[in-house]
């Protein structure tokens, strides 16, 4: 049987492609490249350009693979942006999964893991760590249009011959191991990337925002995964539904916390060079702490993560920057010019 991965040229969708091909999975990708790139979808995968609403394609690909479960990564997530443009995000996450999960229920697909988001939560949980019996409160249109999604999909495994496991995210970061993937985006918003491009010149500065949270170094901490042990989670996600396994939704980090001077001294000493650092006021809504209890998907899942070290995820990224370097043609020690040249 055949996976579809949607957003599969994107960041997180490309590393669960090599995933699934490493599996020994047949793999068929859609992906509108609105974020994402061509390049970055593995020639063993088959491709198709467009949409998840276009509900006549989803019809042409159903029909041309024997397509048993969906893994759904394609949609919009930066929470700044679903504040001032809502709408677009309840169309983007919320709209166009209903119309996916439709298209797949009427086409007798049975299986789907979903990618959520600890954004669901909202920012300020009450118990930490956040486990999935916490009281959903998104503060974000983004978290909100995530929680819509879940559900939906609870309510259509309830009324169909349907399954779904849907996966909470908090801090994704790193690139794959072997070097075939990484955040390629040049909007990127993630600390670790963009403490990773001011490393080698291609920022001028990394801001912290807030530096009185009561942490213990005043700066707000975050659980942050490694992009490879998340892809690996929807595997196992995969292989739960297809063994009979019940729906669930489950949380994905390391129940572990660094701050954002942690990540940025661990960026300066892998790499060796310090970066311009400026104190800014905290943003409202910001959280001091947020870490996750993924007892859940350790023991429903057997998910054990490989690559919980924030030295690995950091020097993950960084390899992967200097590839986007090479990639563009360019000389690594001309770092400046990489943001520029990323999408060539």
């Amino acid at each position: 049987m055949t996976v579809l991965v949607t957003g599969g040229a994107g960041y997180i969708g490309s590393h669960m492609v090599w995933k699934l091909l490493d599996a020994g999975e047949d793999v068929v990708v859609i992906d509108r490249l609105s974020t994402g790139f061509r390049w970055a979808v593995p020639p063993a995968a088959r491709f198709y350009l467009g949409d998840i609403a276009d509900e006549a394609l989803l019809q042409t690909i159903f029909a041309e693979n024997s397509i048993d479960a969906i893994i759904h990564f394609a949609g919009s997530a930066v929470v700044p942006t679903s504040i001032e443009d809502p709408l677009s995000y309840y169309e983007n996450n919320t709209g166009k999964t209903r119309i996916l999960m439709s298209a797949a229920v009427r086409a007798g697909i049975r299986h789907f893991v979903f990618s959520s988001t600890a954004a669901v939560y909202g920012a300020q949980p009450a118990d930490m760590p956040v486990s999935e019996t916490a009281l959903p409160r998104p503060e974000s249109p983004y978290g909100q249009s995530k929680l819509m999604s879940e559900l939906m999909l609870r309510d259509a495994a309830a009324a169909y011959d349907f399954s779904y496991v849907a996966l909470r995210y908090f801090n994704v970061a790193g690139a794959d191991p072997e070097g075939r993937a990484g955040q390629s985006s040049q909007s990127a918003t993630h600390l670790v990337k963009v403490a990773c491009e001011a490393a080698l010149g291609c920022r001028h500065q990394v801001n912290i925002y807030g530096t009185d949270y009561p942490t213990h170094d005043g700066t707000g901490v975050r659980d942050y995964i490694h992009v490879s042990d998340l892809a690996e989670a929807h595997l196992l996600a995969l292989r739960h539904l297809r063994g009979g396994g019940r729906s669930l939704v489950a949380n994905c980090g390391y129940g572990t916390g660094y701050s954002v001077l942690d990540v940025l001294n661990m960026v300066m000493r892998v790499h060796g060079r310090a970066f311009r650092i400026h104190i800014a006021p905290r943003r409202p809504g910001d959280a001091a702490s947020v870490i996750a209890d993924a007892t859940l998907a350790q023991r429903e899942l057997g998910w054990t993560p490989k690559y919980n070290s924030l030295e690995t995820i950091v020097r993950s990224s960084l390899d992967w920057e200097i590839r986007l370097a090479k990639r563009a043609g360019l000389d690594a020690d001309e770092p400046q010019l990489i943001l520029a040249a990323q999408s060539a």
